[in-house]
């Protein structure tokens, strides 16, 4: 019988590999980019690393394996969804969560509602804002302001919303077929805010889930 080392061999020269020769690999390939294994965030308040699931034989969970949610609501979204307001991919993403705890001008923020946080877990650096809490049909006006207002850093005068400050808004949800954040955007959008301080990470947790990105635990905030 081969020892462990020799197996692992064995195995890798003929394209499979045992658990343990599989970690062993996957180790120092899985990384996130080229030069690039891992990044240091903050979530709320505390260093979290995000890297990629080192099992390469690690596979995507069943909240998001299906492959055909019935249309509408689960439609597929545009890659555009507005005229300068951007579509992120991981990287990009990624470059906008290493800012969080360290530049008070951007967010990150989960639009998704119900169990979904608390099943599935949160992007690191992200703040979980249930859709809802942003449309006329849910929430109130008075509600509503508050977050522009306190969250948002916008300003109300005259009855008009200013954003000469506001926050860079980086919005995502469950994934291509999710309209929870897109709905966010266009809300946003209708009451004047700037294009430019939108953006939409379109594959959202499904996409990141499948490349096997840390998430962490969602906490209710006080």
């Amino acid at each position: 019988m081969l020892n462990a080392g020799k197996a692992g061999l064995a195995a890798l020269m003929f394209g499979l590999c045992t658990a343990d020769a599989c970690a062993d690999e996957a180790g120092t390939t899985v990384h996130i980019a080229e030069g690039l294994p891992s990044v240091t965030v903050l979530h709320q308040g505390r260093p979290v690393v995000i890297e990629r699931n080192p099992d390469t034989w690690n596979m995507i969970e069943p909240d998001y394996a299906l492959t055909s949610r019935p249309c509408p609501p689960f439609c597929i979204q545009p890659v555009v969804l507005a005229p300068w307001v951007e579509t992120l991919g991981e990287l990009e993403l990624i470059g906008y969560l290493e800012k969080i705890g360290k530049d008070a001008s951007v967010m990150v923020i989960d639009s998704r509602d119900g169990t979904w946080p608390i099943r599935t877990g949160v992007i690191p650096g992200a703040i979980v804002l249930p859709w809802q809490k942003l449309h006329p049909d849910h929430a109130s006006a008075q509600d509503i302001a508050e977050i522009l207002q306190f969250h948002f850093n916008a300003v109300r005068h005259d009855g008009l919303w200013h954003f000469p400050s506001a926050r860079t808004l980086v919005f995502y949800c469950n994934g291509p077929w999710c309209g929870q954040s897109p709905t966010n955007i266009k809300q946003l959008l209708a009451l004047g805010y700037p294009p430019q301080k939108l953006k939409w990470y379109r594959g959202g947790m499904q996409d990141w889930k499948a490349l096997g990105l840390t998430t962490v635990p969602y906490e209710k905030l006080p």
